[in-house]
């Protein structure tokens, strides 16, 4: 069987119309009761249980977010759930079951990385499991970031039809691992760097580059015409703020329409959070595209993705009202970079921020507003940041809100606050990918060890789940909970049970379920697991240092992604080089020869295993001086608890391995977790020439690699099958196919 029809086999393409991109509401219908509940599946981008109140987090001052609250009340807050420390391995964990060492997906996927990192279309994943064995239709909203995109297209081998080849039958969303960088220029008005957040502010925040007025220019074929003049202070008091909200671009300080101002303005370029270029594949088996300068495209993400999130499910319940469905909506934000979002959004008045802009700490005013806490060194450099960040929190859980109650799964009462409809027979999941980015950690929470490390603040993540089958609402579960372990709760909450699942998965995934129906369920994993690698890349990129952390990655395949992440470029085009430095190795050399203190190279591969009580993390990091891998081991003792003086984290001077020697507790405890560890890492078996994961090596494999390598059908670039990871499938692929032919790999 080719390829083409593999992919496809079983898949079963609706005949309904595409969503569109405006809101709409309705009562909910009530599903037949033999009808498995639905599913929506939230994921929030780069926001760690630090983030929450309902947790028992949330900073000094924490965020306003009623609407995930009253999920929270409603259903089952799990206390202890760790995600993969990125995006991307943490994603394909929810949809595959699998550990990144496993699946390939070692951290976030970037234009670099070949297929080999990239979630496979042979993978059983979340959406055709739910097809196949229960007859729900799925749709993905938003961000996953579980393949490349057309940013490398020969290392992108499933291109525009990526999520549909995934099993999702209807798909709008970014193939994009995050927003573009803001646009300074704000829409070309003004020099590269004038205006930090994307849009002209008003005289108050910067007398000399601000406007009070001006025309707000709108996208061809804009629904409110080619342009709207903002020069009444009165109605547009931030009429820059304003116009980028209507998806339009102001022209400052003018006072009249110009078709040749018009024809001016830059509306291709991308703006942060406020445009996207949107990929959509239709049920109907047709691909669209909306590029930035499309009406469609333009405003806030967060908005927008709301939109289709409640028209898809109203679509949905009108043309196939006794099918169940499943959505997973991956909002873009918190992930950087940060944008203020609409005012409209907010649960309180939003001048301070509309004032200062997004380019200066404002430390002091924002403090004394009690959006941060007081302490010096939380103050240092992120308070803009962190200011940002909260608001855009509060953003998208209004737009939560939003979808809940114009789809019926939550009601809202005369005070403004939501109940759960537990009749909407729908199941509301919301979690995060991993842990905060570093400028925007609540205290007590470690921001040296964030988003991108498997220190807890990196990987300790929420997990809300209400639901029809909750018994006693409203609790806390502490037992240890995997970002893995939602693939068992979607089959479970689906009705499928786990022994009808196909043999060979090697799946890491545990029960959930069982936690919902009995509040005295005794915890299930006896251990808890994190990893971050290096994915399988065509060419290693340049360095980017953190200056914050001190660190040097090579991560980020473009400067403007580096400065997005608060780093100092060092590739290619570097205020230090313009010919770029080599490695984070020549960085630190180049840093001696400036008496300058040498960066952290960060983790080739990081890996961390706990239990109820200790936590060991074991570290690769390459040794400039022996150009090798060198390993290193910390031992932590850590809790969960809400009282910051008894919360135990694993900063760095808590490393239970550099102090006095280890009582006869942690030291049984140290071995016992070390042994797992290596256990664990050494029980995924290799398989040459095995493309399609099932374990064996026979003539599929030669039918699956004829088709890739065919650059009329795969295209002969990146694929499963390019097992010499030269970027190419071709012959030297076939070769290791046929050295290998027989293999069972399972035995």
């Amino acid at each position: 069987m080719s390829t083409r029809n593999t992919l496809f086999a079983g898949l079963c393409l609706l005949a309904m119309t595409g969503c569109k991109f405006g809101s709409s509401s309705s009562s909910d219908a009530n599903p037949p009761p033999d009808t498995p509940p639905n599913i929506l599946f939230i994921v929030i981008d780069d926001a760690g249980v630090d983030q929450f109140d309902s947790f028992g987090y949330g900073g000094a001052v924490p965020a306003q977010t009623a609407s995930i609250d009253a999920i929270a009340q409603a259903g089952v807050r799990f206390r202890n759930t760790w995600s993969m420390p990125t995006c991307s391995p943490t994603r394909s964990t929810f949809f595959d079951g699998r550990y990144p060492f496993r699946s390939g997906v070692r951290n976030a996927i970037v234009s670099n990385d070949l297929a080999n990192s990239q979630v496979s279309p042979y993978t059983l994943t979340t959406p055709k499991l739910l097809r196949e064995q229960a007859g729900y239709v799925s749709a993905l909203i938003g961000k996953m970031h579980l393949t490349g995109s057309d940013l490398a297209p020969h290392n992108h081998p499933l291109g525009d039809n990526a999520m549909r080849e995934l099993g999702w039958d209807y798909f709008a969303g970014y193939l994009d691992g995050a927003p573009y960088p803001i646009d300074t220029t704000a829409g070309g008005v003004a020099p590269e760097g004038t205006y930090q957040c994307g849009f002209v502010p008003n005289t108050t925040a910067d007398t000399a580059n601000g406007a009070d007025y001006g025309v707000c220019y709108l996208p061809s074929g804009h629904a409110d015409g080619s342009h709207l003049l903002m020069t009444d202070p009165n109605n547009y008091p931030t009429p820059g703020r304003t116009c980028l909200e209507l998806g339009g671009i102001l022209d400052p300080r003018s006072s009249a329409y110009s078709a040749a101002r018009h024809a001016e303005l830059d509306f291709s370029a991308q703006n942060g959070h406020y445009t996207g270029a949107w990929k959509i594949n239709h049920a109907d088996g047709t691909n669209q595209q909306l590029s930035a300068d499309q009406p469609a495209a333009r405003g806030y993400r967060t908005t927008l993705e709301t939109n289709l999130a409640i028209d898809w499910i109203e679509q949905t319940r009108e043309q196939q009202p006794d099918t169940p469905w499943m959505l997973s909506l991956g909002y873009s934000t918190l992930h950087a970079p940060l944008q203020p979002p609409p005012a409209s959004l907010l649960p309180h008045p939003d001048a301070t921020l509309s004032l200062v802009g997004c380019g200066t700490p404002v430390a002091d005013s924002l403090t004394e507003l009690g959006i941060l806490p007081v302490e010096p060194t939380d103050l240092a450099d992120f308070a803009q940041q962190r200011a940002v960040a909260q608001h855009m929190l509060e953003a998208v859980d209004h737009e939560i809100g939003r979808l809940l109650v114009s789809t019926g799964i939550a009601t809202e009462q005369d005070d403004g606050s939501l109940t759960y409809n537990p009749d909407s027979n729908t199941v509301v999941i919301i979690t995060s990918d991993n842990g905060t980015y570093m400028p925007t950690v609540k205290l007590p929470f470690d921001p040296l060890r964030a988003k991108g490390s498997l220190y807890q603040t990196g990987v300790w993540v929420p997990l809300i789940v209400a639901g029809p089958m909750v018994n006693q609402s409203d609790r806390d579960v502490p037992h240890m909970i995997n970002s893995t372990d939602l693939y068992s709760l979607f089959h479970e909450i689906a009705g499928i049970d786990a022994s009808s699942l196909p043999s060979g998965l090697q799946l890491d995934a545990q029960p959930v379920m069982p936690y919902l129906t009995e509040p005295e369920q005794p915890g299930i994993r006896t251990s808890n697991f994190t990893e971050q690698g290096t994915n399988i890349s065509a060419a290693t990129p340049a360095p980017c240092v953190i200056p914050a952390a001190n660190t040097c990655v090579q991560i980020f395949p473009q400067q403007g992604v580096c400065e997005d992440q608060s780093g100092v470029w060092y590739g290619p085009g570097s205020d230090i080089d313009p010919n770029g430095f080599s490695s984070c190795c020549a960085v630190n050399d180049y840093l001696a020869s400036q008496n300058q203190p040498a960066t952290i190279l960060f983790p080739q591969h990081q890996s961390a295993l706990r239990n109820e009580d200790f936590k060991l993390v074991r570290i690769s990091r390459l040794d400039c001086a022996t150009d090798s891998l060198v390993d290193t081991e910390e031992f932590y003792e850590i809790n969960e608890s809400t009282n910051p003086a008894q919360l135990k984290l694993d900063r760095a001077d808590q490393d239970l391995l550099a102090g006095n020697s280890l009582t006869a507790e942690q030291q049984a405890n140290y071995q016992s977790l070390r042994d797992q560890l290596t256990t664990l890492l050494t029980s995924n078996t290799p398989c040459p020439g095995d493309g399609n994961g099932d374990g064996r090596v026979d003539q599929t494999d030669l039918d699956e690699w004829a088709y890739w390598a065919d650059p009329n059908q795969g295209g002969g670039a990146s694929s499963w099958y390019d097992f010499n990871h030269d970027g190419l499938t071709d012959e030297a692929d076939k070769a290791i196919i046929e050295a290998n032919l027989g293999n069972d790999c399972r035995i």
